[in-house]
């Protein structure tokens, strides 16, 4: 079984309408699973509805915390791509766990998204990786601690 934890970020942003912002809604996870017919085998826990921006330390230790105390060996995080790498790094001191976040570039409601592959590329990744904590994005896996988002070539890259 895989815990799936939702935190908010682009991939579960909702925009309304031409003078709406966008806005985080419910997440999406899994309708997108099954959109690569996974429909079990998962599942769903929403933690919060933050951009990444606004997460705090507080908030990063309620993910660890949950982490910890989820009875899962394998764990996928949805997150907001701005501050993945710092939640990563606050998820470090949990052992005993294969730990994967992953986000997207733009919503998943929206027709062009990376959602829905990031989804698939880290649900592998989780079911294949030892234990340690790493992030998927864009058809990549970086190991906590050595990766940082490129904001100008909006992608992430090795530190």
């Amino acid at each position: 079984m895989i815990e799936i934890f939702t935190t908010g970020g682009t991939i579960d942003k909702v925009y309304f309408d031409a003078n709406s912002e966008f806005e985080i809604g419910d997440s999406p996870v899994a309708e997108l699973l099954a959109e690569s017919n996974i429909r079990d085998g998962f599942s769903v826990t929403g933690l919060m509805r933050k951009d990444s921006l606004e997460m705090k330390d507080e908030d990063r230790e309620a993910v660890r915390a949950a982490v910890s105390r989820c009875s899962a060996e394998r764990v996928l995080i949805t997150h907001g791509t701005d501050t993945m790498p710092d939640t990563a790094r606050a998820l470090l001191s949990v052992r005993d766990k294969t730990i994967v976040l992953t986000g997207a570039m733009q919503p998943a409601r929206m027709r062009r998204s990376d959602a829905v592959f990031n989804i698939g590329f880290a649900w592998a990744a989780v079911k294949l990786l030892p234990h340690g904590v790493y992030i998927a994005m864009n058809g990549e896996v970086f190991e906590a601690g050595s990766v940082r988002k490129n904001l100008k070539a909006q992608r992430f890259e090795r530190t």
